[in-house]
């Protein structure tokens, strides 16, 4: 999501309840997965399942309170991508396709079907006729056309809008010798067609993908700028209030197509809560969720509570925390700097600040996805060599740099640690810790940040493919303001290398495109654009005030919350 998404205290959510049986609506029977989800579905780690609860004890109903220390920065789906509206943007808006809760499984969402050609170039997509907006108004094939042409448009600066450049019209219309995209046609109300200059193995996640969720023209252009702050969409909750740094309230969208769904009536989002605070009140019975996670110190205490110990949920997840070197910055436009620096970055004591829930990372691909090279070692922790590289790069007596770091515990002590260790080297770093969105602002500039520590932002998957760890977050196209590649790093041969990768579609070739992918990344790390730090577990606790299906706490996709389908046990 991931999108840049929650580390270390932060996917370890506290989300109340038990898992259950999951609903199988008929609106979420799986589709056909083509081709295209190719070296995809074996990915996603699951979560430690729980008892299942009867049927009969689902009931439609009752609230749920969730608390953030810092505000959501918006809910626009075409710009959103961090980890805390992540989840909240899946349950406002809805796109053509989306995942089975708590799995990588692609099933139809506004589509209720779809066809590829035999060539993997066209895709069709037949929608749902009836399904409304918050507003009351049908969603139809324009809507979707709209949704992805403003994405696209470079004026509204979406972070995926690279994602979608195999779309035929892509770039003429970014360029602006276009009024539109050449490649989505709508050759009726309730008919999407979808046409690509090559064959790409991700194309059927990028529509589940919330780039591509679909909005009304009408309330986009009422709202304007505001849009993100009082969204619309066709969504299982709808927003109906927002005030700034204080509280969020979602209420149950009466009208949505899915039967049964959302399950609760209302949820609140409480902002400005302290993490400790925070879990404090959830062990009280205060709230439901206390969203930035289990703080270290408090983290041995919930696994010893005899209360709490059997409500733990453990999962892997596809992620990556790591330093972001701005390449276009001196000086880590040299190479020998930026392997200094991870050369000289203690990982296995980052690790035990985090109480060993993670392990050591060498490269950017997490170790459950497809890929991932085992027989690679990366920089080892290495002193003296690291001193040797700032010779090589003509600064051996050091240099001064500042380090960006969200300010939720625990990321200021690994960045603390961080500054430790580059200290040992001669390099004098200055902490700047602020609120996410600060931090990502910086990094969607090109003079922005020279070092951006993304915990509480780091990688987690969007979608289970390895190149879901390149093309925003490393590749060319991620390298714009706004984007999300912090690094800024561009390397046009390793892009061709991942077109070529995306165009194995055949599902017979499915290693072979998963060791393209991996040498692409291993590649890559000869110019140290990262310091790759650790890869994480999730730990959930919950309660049973709330529950849901198996694996809906620690959601795959729906990061880290599948809200749609949590449900309340004390409703009557």
């Amino acid at each position: 999501m991931n999108r840049l998404l929650a580390s270390a205290s932060i996917v370890t959510l506290l989300a109340l309840g038990a898992c259950g049986e999951e609903k199988k609506e008929e609106a979420q029977q799986a589709a056909p997965a083509a081709s295209n989800t190719t070296a995809t579905t074996e990915a996603a780690p699951a979560a430690t399942p729980a008892p299942a609860p009867a049927a009969a004890e689902i009931k439609q109903g009752g609230s749920m309170i969730v608390t953030f220390k810092d505000d959501l920065p918006t809910l626009d789906p075409a710009i959103g991508y961090d980890w805390k509206n992540w989840s909240v943007i899946k349950s406002v808006f809805d796109g053509l396709l989306d995942y089975k809760p708590g799995t990588t499984e692609i099933v139809p969402d506004l589509a209720e079907s779809f066809e590829t050609s035999a060539d993997g170039l066209t895709y069709t997509f037949k929608l749902r006729q009836g399904v409304k907006f918050h507003n009351g108004r049908e969603m139809k094939a324009a809507d979707v056309k709209y949704s992805l042409e403003r994405m696209i448009n470079p004026a509204t600066t979406s972070p995926g809008a690279g994602y979608y450049a195999g779309i035929k019209g892509f770039a003429e219309f970014q360029a602006g010798t276009a009024t539109e995209v050449a490649g989505i046609t709508t050759p009726d109300d309730y008919t999407v067609k979808l046409e690509l200059t090559a064959p790409d193995a991700t194309t059927l996640h990028l529509l589940a993908l919330n780039f591509s969720y679909v909005v009304p023209k009408e309330e986009v252009e009422k709202s304007g700028l505001d849009f993100g702050k009082k969204p619309v969409g066709t969504g299982a909750y709808k927003v109906t209030e927002w005030t700034s740094g204080q509280k969020i309230v979602l209420d149950r969208n009466a009208d949505y197509f899915k039967a049964g769904l959302p399950r609760l009536d209302k949820i609140t989002f409480e902002i400005g809560q302290e993490p400790v605070v925070a879990l404090l009140r959830l062990q009280k019975g205060e709230i439901d969720i206390a969203g930035d996670g289990i703080p270290p110190a408090k983290f041995e205490e919930i696994m010893n509570d005899p209360a709490s110990k059997d409500l733990v949920i453990t999962a892997d997840q596809l992620h990556t925390g790591y330093v972001a070197m701005n390449v276009t910055m001196k000086p880590f436009d040299n190479v020998a700097v930026r392997q200094a620096v991870n050369m000289a970055i203690n990982k296995d004591r980052i690790v035990k600040l985090i109480n060993d829930r993670a392990v050591p990372a060498n490269q950017p691909l997490p170790p459950a996805m497809p890929g991932y090279d085992t027989s690679y070692k990366g920089y080892a922790f290495d002193v003296e060599g690291a001193k040797a590289k700032l010779k090589e790069a003509g600064l051996e007596a050091g240099f001064e740099t500042d380090l960006y770091v969200m300010n939720t515990d625990p990321q200021p002590r690994i960045a603390q640690a961080i500054q430790q260790d580059l200290a040992t080297i001669g390099i004098k770093v200055n902490l700047k810790s602020q609120d996410m969105g600060t931090v990502i602002a910086a990094g969607g500039k090109k003079d922005g940040a020279p070092m951006i520590w993304s915990g509480g932002m780091a990688w987690i998957a969007d979608f289970p493919d390895p190149s879901n760890f390149y093309t925003v977050i490393l590749g060319c196209g991620g390298a714009v303001e706004g984007g999300w590649n912090w690094s800024w790093y561009c390397n046009e041969a390793l892009d061709k290398r991942a077109r070529e990768a995306n165009a194995i579609t055949d599902p017979a070739k499915a290693g072979e495109r998963a060791i393209a992918w991996g040498k692409i990344f291993t590649d890559l790390m000869a110019d140290a654009p990262w310091a790759p730090v650790f890869n994480e577990k999730a730990y959930v606790v919950h309660s049973k005030r709330v529950a849901g299906p198996n694996g809906i706490f620690a959601d795959p996709i729906h990061i880290p919350v599948n809200y749609d389908e949590v449900y309340a046990t004390d409703v009557k």
